[in-house]
């Protein structure tokens, strides 16, 4: 996501989509590590070596967790999650090395560099694609991966893997989904930033590869108020298209929490039957208080698997006594896939053939692979809002094809 938006950076409704399961009965064995995804074929990893010729394995961690404001707070919990996943699994060969890269280019350049000093093998971090830059020259001339919580795909690639949720990837999976339903003729109401941007071509895109047809699409301005005219004369475009037949069934809103409270009393006034046009979301719509506005009750959004995320935030907040923000689960999978890596011999444990696995990876937000250009790929579970939370209306791919996500079928491993 690419989208280049990122926490503290450009809007609360991002978090999420950089800003995202398992069943009940496998969370316990899920949680610990984030282990190789199931597959029908031999894992790549070599066999460990015995626990008393294992040598220990440095994990680095940058964030930037200085300062008081939104940025340090969730950069806080990210590092609490990574200790949680450490704690868990219980590895005495696995160290943690956990750096402040201040949010810059310059300070992420200084945390690589002392992390690269005192032995990391791998760095998980950091958050922002400036921060990224700055920590990708010093990793690459030390031949250390680097798996980043940023969602700029521009910074992928060449040993930088995004382990972040990207746009492409939500708009491809709702669209894709609402296109199986029936869905054919698509309207969006997309923001006039560098979000829409990336996302309006993805939206294209994927309303094709569907077989579907874009039939509107208005930008709103990301200033207070802005979205009012835009959207107004979005249901206005929509109740023409009906009285003419050709209807619009599926609206794109891919806002979050400080867009959608402006968009649902528009959607309201102008009459629009959200029976008739369904509403599709992103990962942003992840939020406990949307259902709240009638109008998104029905809408389907992208999203991992629920049960292992409820899972997951339940230990987190018995932990640290509070929730931890959305993100907070990435940063736990990525160190507990590198622990699980961190098993093989030393020269063999990050190296791109056992992060690109073909089978990829299981943890919290379900399976995740790497492909060659840096970017992740994510089965993602189609929500259906209600009155009372969230349904799973199509469950999350249980593994990965050669070049797709296989059938719709969750996984019970």
């Amino acid at each position: 996501m690419r989208r280049t938006w990122e926490p503290g950076r450009g809007g609360a409704h991002a978090l999420r989509a950089f800003s995202l399961g398992l069943l009940a009965s496998v969370l316990q064995a899920c949680s610990t590590s984030m282990g190789p995804a199931p597959a029908p074929t031999a894992q790549l990893a070599s066999p460990p070596p015995t626990a008393a010729a294992r040598p220990t394995t440095k994990i680095a961690l940058l964030l930037p967790l200085g300062g008081m404001g939104e940025t340090a707070a969730i950069a806080k919990s990210m590092k609490q999650a990574a200790e949680m996943a450490l704690f868990e699994v219980n590895d005495p060969y696995v160290q943690l090395i956990t750096k402040d890269d201040g949010g810059t280019t310059a300070g992420a350049r200084t945390a690589a560099e002392a992390a690269v000093k005192e032995g990391a093998e791998i760095i998980l971090g950091p958050l922002f694609a400036q921060s990224v830059a700055g920590a990708a020259p010093v990793a690459r001339a030390a031949k250390v991966p680097i798996v980043a919580f940023s969602s700029d795909a521009q910074i992928a690639g060449k040993g930088v893997y995004l382990m972040s949720f990207l746009a492409e990837e939500e708009v491809n999976r709702i669209v894709g989904f609402a296109g199986s339903q029936g869905k054919k003729r698509f309207a969006a109401l997309l923001p006039d930033n560098a979000y829409g941007n990336v996302v309006e071509p993805a939206f294209r895109l994927a309303v094709e590869r569907a077989g579907g047809t874009v039939a509107i699409v208005e930008r709103y301005p990301p200033a207070a108020n802005g979205m009012l005219g835009p959207a107004k004369r979005l249901a206005e475009s929509i109740k023409r298209n009906d009285d003419e037949m050709t209807p619009v069934d599926a609206l794109f809103l891919p806002g979050g929490q400080d867009a959608l409270p402006q968009i649902g009393p528009v959607i309201a006034y102008s009459g629009l039957d959200t029976r008739k046009v369904k509403l599709l979301g992103t990962g942003a719509w992840d939020f406990p208080s949307l259902a709240r506005d009638e109008a998104f009750v029905g809408g389907w959004y992208p999203s991992p698997d629920p049960a292992a995320w409820r899972a997951f935030a339940e230990r987190f907040g018995k932990a640290f006594g509070s929730a931890p923000p959305r993100i907070a689960s990435v940063t736990y999978d990525a160190v507990s896939m590198a622990i699980s890596l961190g098993s093989n011999p030393p020269g063999a444990r990050f190296t791109a053939a056992e992060l690109m696995r073909p089978n990829g990876f299981s943890g919290v937000d379900g399976i995740i692979r790497f492909n060659e250009n840096g970017l992740s790929e994510h089965a993602l579970a189609v929500l259906e809002v209600q009155k009372f939370g969230s349904a799973v209306a199509d469950p999350a791919p249980s593994s990965f094809q050669p070049t797709k996500l296989s059938a719709v079928e969750q996984a019970v491993h």
